[in-house]
């Protein structure tokens, strides 16, 4: 029976999005400058967080979803609440008593890669107990997001992570993870990431993340050497495909997911995929048909967007529309197509699901030629 239901687990959180004025910036130091007075427009703020951009994407792209996240009961809990309830997407939320509800303050300056100020809240008491399996059971497909800023998932070298992945398995449910970026500084950055990824990715199916967040994971010294080059740029600006993310998306692979897409910032995604029998569990979990999926490797540039508004978002839209087109029954290509326009209409906007279109609307752009940043 082919199963379409999608889970959309993890982190929740509302963001706080100053508006900055101006062209491109080069450099962060630039703009934020020790006691300068800073300019900026009106806060846009919106619901964030792996559970809301992506879980609320996949559901404007058509798909059924079920939000598994967790708040605080105060204001910003409620604004978020509020806000899922205008999509009916509220009802598998966890009201904690005892936490605050997560939030991030986002600079989203024009030309920078975003910078984020972050407070976890109640995402770093989520653990397993707070998923409803009768519901997993169900579903085709169980998405998790951002565990690196949810404390207890990477807390005893992963235990809890790899404890979730393995029941969802267990529940006959097809997985994919996205990841957040890591705080060096801070708790989350002297965790054995490689070590937790080598327990987990036996569990995921499909792992998502960004370059800069997989390179810290799995090759500090190359993070720390692309940081330096950078020099304060954004890092996917001065990438080798082949020298770095490569050696990457074959480490994953290698660790047990079947397909391997890394975000490369506003250049596009690289993807990898095992070969063809990697695929027979899945189509027997899911019903799907993954005959198009197997032994695929490139990567996928993304479009020309029609403004350049905000990257909040971009990558978890991408992601939901990948996802949602997979269990949606569309060959590979047309997946990979989908997600890196949907990813284009994002960036158009300020947050990270008004600037959305639909399948249909996208499909029939790229159709007719819709060029590619180049």
């Amino acid at each position: 029976m082919n199963r379409k239901k999608i889970i959309a687990a993890g982190h929740i959180c509302i963001d706080i999005t100053p508006l900055f004025g101006g062209g491109k910036c080069e450099n962060v130091s630039d703009l934020l400058v020790p006691g300068k007075l800073i300019h900026v427009g009106a806060a846009d703020i919106h619901t964030g967080g792996s559970v809301a951009n992506t879980g609320l994407a996949m559901k404007i792209l058509g798909a059924d979803v079920s939000l598994m996240g967790k708040v605080g009961d105060d204001e910003f809990g409620r604004m978020i609440l509020n806000i899922l309830d205008q999509y009916d997407a509220a009802g598998g939320m966890i009201v904690d008593k005892d936490s605050s509800t997560s939030y991030s303050a986002v600079l989203a300056i024009p030309g920078i890669d975003r910078i984020f100020l972050h407070n976890p809240g109640a995402n770093d008491t989520f653990t397993g107990k707070d998923l409803d399996l009768s519901l997993i059971k169900d579903a085709a497909l169980f998405h998790f997001g951002y565990p690196p800023i949810m404390a207890r998932m990477y807390a005893d070298g992963g235990a809890e992570m790899v404890r979730i992945f393995k029941k969802v398995k267990e529940a006959g449910c097809m997985t994919s993870m996205d990841m957040a970026a890591v705080d060096e500084q801070s708790e989350v950055g002297c965790a054995d990431w490689e070590a937790i990824l080598e327990k987990t990715l036996p569990y995921v199916d499909f792992f998502l993340p960004s370059i800069e967040e997989v390179c810290y994971m799995l090759d500090k010294e190359k993070y720390h050497e692309l940081q330096k080059k950078a020099g304060g740029r954004d890092v996917t600006e001065i990438l080798s495909i082949e020298e770095d993310v490569v050696p990457l998306a074959d480490r994953i692979l290698q660790m047990g997911c079947k397909i391997a897409i890394i975000k490369c910032g506003a250049a596009g995604f690289y993807y990898k995929t095992k070969d063809k029998k990697a695929f027979t569990d899945l189509e027997k979990e899911s019903g799907l048909d993954f005959s198009s999926f197997g032994g695929k490797e490139g990567f996928e540039k993304s479009y020309a967007p029609d403004a350049v508004i905000s990257g909040t978002g971009a990558g978890d839209t991408t992601i939901a529309a990948f996802l949602t087109a997979m269990i949606q029954g569309y060959p590979f290509e047309r997946c990979l197509q989908l997600a890196a326009a949907t990813g284009a209409s994002c960036v158009a906007a300020v947050d990270a699901l008004s600037g959305l279109k639909s399948f249909d609307e996208l499909a029939d752009r790229i159709d007719k030629g819709w060029e590619k940043n180049e």
